[in-house]
């Protein structure tokens, strides 16, 4: 049996408990607090959902930050181990090229102190999430698009508007994600056919 020194990062991650809206609203305050200067920080994935209220508990927290804000790093890491978080720095631009208009899309959620927060823009993280293709993934792609977050012609739009710069990540098939696009907006059509009159 491993000591406690030889325990792995994921299993250190999976011994945290999960985090929940509060200490997500948390996690801003002491932020905001503790940043040393203005930025942008944007939630994604799990934490979107939390706030949003279509998931009761995630793992972990992943942000961007653009720009990024002062003295932001020494309070992520003094914050991991006060509210026993795990938080990564992981956004759908880490997966596919950054949509145009990403920004613009971004929903503010508010501002403490100097930083300004956000959910990263839904279609892109609906993008993303029909990419990596899980099924909790494709769960949360549905419950976005049932909470008005994106629009199937946004989805459809952006997907076109990246097709050229897919080449820049070689672990993607563009084929087999145009597929999944369109396996996913026929399905929300078709639902959206079958319950009018």
């Amino acid at each position: 049996m491993p000591s406690k020194i030889e325990l792995s990062t994921n299993q250190i991650k999976n011994m945290r408990p999960n985090v929940d809206a509060q200490k997500i609203e948390k996690l801003m305050q002491i932020l905001g607090r503790e940043a040393q200067g203005s930025g942008c920080i944007y939630f994604t994935g799990g934490a979107s959902a939390l706030l949003i209220g279509w998931r009761g508990s995630t793992v972990d927290v992943d942000i961007r930050l653009d720009p990024e804000p002062p003295g932001i790093f020494q309070a992520i890491a003094k914050l991991k181990q006060d509210l026993n978080i795990n938080i990564e720095l992981a956004s759908p631009q880490d997966f596919l090229p950054p949509l145009p208009g990403w920004r613009e899309r971004s929903v503010f959620i508010g501002k403490q102190g100097k930083i300004s927060f956000y959910h990263y823009d839904f279609t892109a993280q609906a993008l993303s999430k029909l990419s990596r293709g899980f099924d909790r993934d494709i769960k949360d792609v549905q419950s976005m698009y049932e909470q008005r977050l994106f629009s199937l012609r946004e989805l459809h739009d952006c997907f076109e508007a990246i097709i050229p710069e897919l080449i820049r990540f070689p672990s993607l098939d563009p084929d087999r994600l145009k597929s999944k696009v369109e396996n996913f907006i026929e399905h929300c059509e078709s639902n959206l056919e079958e319950d009018q009159p």
